[in-house]
């Protein structure tokens, strides 16, 4: 009988422990965690589940859970799902513990924590991943897959030994030429993290009401106007082309809700991760996510004005958080110098 693969989930936040948790009936899955979120798990085991309804629960005693990097020592694929600003810190980590040639997988937001690993990891295969789904924790230790989508993973020879345990995780992977393409594809949506979380709405909530699509669409017109500059062509990841979706965002309610209800198609009470990390006091990724944009466009001598903005909002919001009125948003945003 062929034995199940070690997979570690470097990283066990929102993303990992909901991939850990679909990944552990079919492979040896290893935890690597921090101290509050293994004391979680070991209290209330983990809890899976999706918008269609799949209900999966493993408990304590059944999980492999650890707070140290040793662990990662025995892994035939490493899953990171750590926030951006410590994939440093973690490649390092595992540059100290991986026997060479383990098969690593960013599963990160932003578009150059797989480079970053990359340098670190130099006898490693290093690949770039894509979560297209919004993650929640309802109650500790469950975790709900809010919206649908497919994993996307950069093409590779080295995933056929993992690929048919992805799949009968019901979590496939979508293998990809063009990573860099999806992950900015995939950031200009991301755009609206910081959006739902000034909202304090659910995501459907928000994007139900045109003010708030029209913040977006003017975050992504600004995306797209840098990308361009780059010569960047975004992956085409929902219904319609990345460059139609301001068009389509700043319809009115009536028209987008014919034309886009399948961008609507997320379930009632998901929020975006900038809202899971203020509500958690933690500092948020919009360096890394709207930051891109405006770093970007600096350097093609261009100004993305709105997304500097967002930044600064976020960081106000970090450290006393007061919820936005989407007309008050928009108008701060068209105006920003």
């Amino acid at each position: 009988m062929k034995s199940k693969p070690r997979i570690a989930i470097y990283g066990t936040g929102m993303i990992g422990s909901y991939l850990g948790g679909r990944l552990h009936d079919h492979a040896r899955v290893r935890f690597i965690a921090r101290p509050h979120v293994a004391a979680t798990l070991n209290e209330h085991g983990l809890r899976v589940s999706d918008l269609h309804g799949r209900q999966q629960h493993i408990a304590p005693d059944e999980l492999d859970i650890h707070t140290h990097p040793d662990a990662v020592r025995d892994a035939d694929l490493v899953l990171v799902t750590v926030k951006s600003a410590a994939t440093m810190d973690a490649a390092h980590e595992l540059a100290e513990l991986l026997t060479p040639g383990t098969l690593v997988i960013s599963f990160q937001n932003g578009v150059r924590n797989t480079a970053e690993l990359r340098a670190a990891l130099p006898g490693h295969k290093v690949l770039a991943g894509m979560v297209p789904f919004n993650v929640t924790q309802p109650e500790p230790g469950h975790f709900h897959q809010g919206s649908s989508g497919e994993l996307i993973v950069e093409r590779s020879d080295a995933l056929a030994a993992f690929a048919d345990v992805f799949a009968a995780s019901a979590i496939p992977l979508q293998q990809q030429e063009d990573m860099q393409a999806v992950l900015w594809a995939k950031l200009l949506i991301n755009l609206n993290n910081p959006l739902n979380a000034l909202s304090g709405l659910p995501l459907r909530e928000e994007l139900a009401q045109r003010a708030w699509r029209q913040c977006l669409a003017l975050l992504q017109r600004e995306g797209l106007r840098a990308l361009d500059a780059a010569g960047i062509r975004p992956a085409q990841l929902t219904a319609l082309p990345a460059r139609w979706l301001p068009g389509a965002l700043s319809l009115p309610d009536g028209l987008f809700h014919r034309i886009a209800a399948r961008m609507l198609a997320i379930d009632p009470l998901a929020r975006s991760s900038t809202w899971d990390d203020l509500q958690a006091g933690r500092r948020t990724e919009v360096d890394y996510i709207n930051g891109e944009i405006v770093a970007l466009a600096a350097s093609k001598g261009q100004r993305a004005s709105a997304n500097a903005r967002i930044v600064s909002l976020i960081r106000d919001a970090e450290q006393s958080f007061e919820p936005w009125n989407a007309q008050a948003l928009l108008r701060e945003l068209r105006d920003a110098p």
